[in-house]
């Protein structure tokens, strides 16, 4: 993970609009200077599943795909808004979002994943994963991306413009400054074994611990496998350099404060 930069969306469509879940490097599209990628806002549950609300640009026509070639599309009002619909689902799920404007295409950039319990995340090749919550008095982790050389990403919510440290197995390994949006992500100072391993975040406002287990994947035969873990989803998947990652949700806390 550590000196490779976030990549454009690997999904694209092939021959008859169908999704193709590329394992090999995307290429920057010339749209992507001046038209900002299609992006979800919220998440909502609704008649017949969940409700996934974003923006994109007025009037494009945006589309959500899926690894087994399921499409979904939209019209984004005149606003940019838009809206679809996906049926529940027992475990996590990973999308493409493109928009296409006069016949562009822009792609978001990573897999949006969709949990059962309707959190929407961010899966970025090579960085951290963005989860969709608002920010949080009390520091939150909630959630770390590691590869097979055990280089890893902590991502969560914090109070704005706040400090925070990061202690693995009570050593610092590193820190960062929360966003304008009150997030943070940043990779650790040195990298994790195959282990259970404790993570404690502490900054304005309190400290986070959790105790996570980051085992190495199994070869993947397929763009993703999904499984419980106790407090967690952990989603191992392909990254377009044909390489896995592997991303812990981490569930939400019975109380924010």
């Amino acid at each position: 993970m550590a000196g490779l930069l976030p990549l454009l969306l690997v999904v694209a469509c092939g021959d008859g609009g169908r999704p193709v879940w590329k394992t090999e490097p995307s290429k920057p599209l010339a749209v992507a200077g001046y038209l900002t990628p299609p992006r979800v806002l919220a998440v909502r549950a609704a008649q017949g599943g969940t409700a996934l609300a974003g923006l994109a640009a007025p009037g494009a026509r945006v589309r959500l795909g899926e690894p087994d070639g399921q499409l979904r599309y939209a019209t984004a009002d005149g606003s940019g808004l838009w809206t679809i619909v996906v049926p529940p689902s027992a475990g996590p799920r990973l999308f493409g979002l493109a928009m296409v404007v006069d016949g562009r295409t822009v792609q978001a950039e990573g897999y949006l994943a969709l949990t059962p319990d309707g959190r929407a995340a961010q899966l970025r090749a090579g960085g951290g994963t963005l989860v969709l919550a608002p920010p949080s008095r009390r520091p939150r982790i909630l959630a770390l991306d590691f590869d097979r050389d055990g280089a890893a990403m902590i991502s969560g919510v914090g109070t704005v413009g706040a400090e925070i440290g990061l202690r693995l197995d009570r050593a610092a390994a590193g820190g960062s400054a929360i966003d304008r949006q009150g997030r943070f992500s940043f990779a650790l100072s040195r990298p994790m074994s195959s282990a259970s391993h404790e993570l404690e975040i502490s900054g304005e406002g309190g400290e986070d611990v959790l105790v996570v287990a980051t085992g190495r994947p199994d070869p993947l035969d397929r763009p993703f496998r999904a499984s419980r873990l106790a407090g967690a989803w952990r989603i191992d998947w392909m990254t377009p350099g044909g390489g896995a990652q592997t991303t812990l949700l981490f569930d939400a806390p019975a109380t924010s404060r």
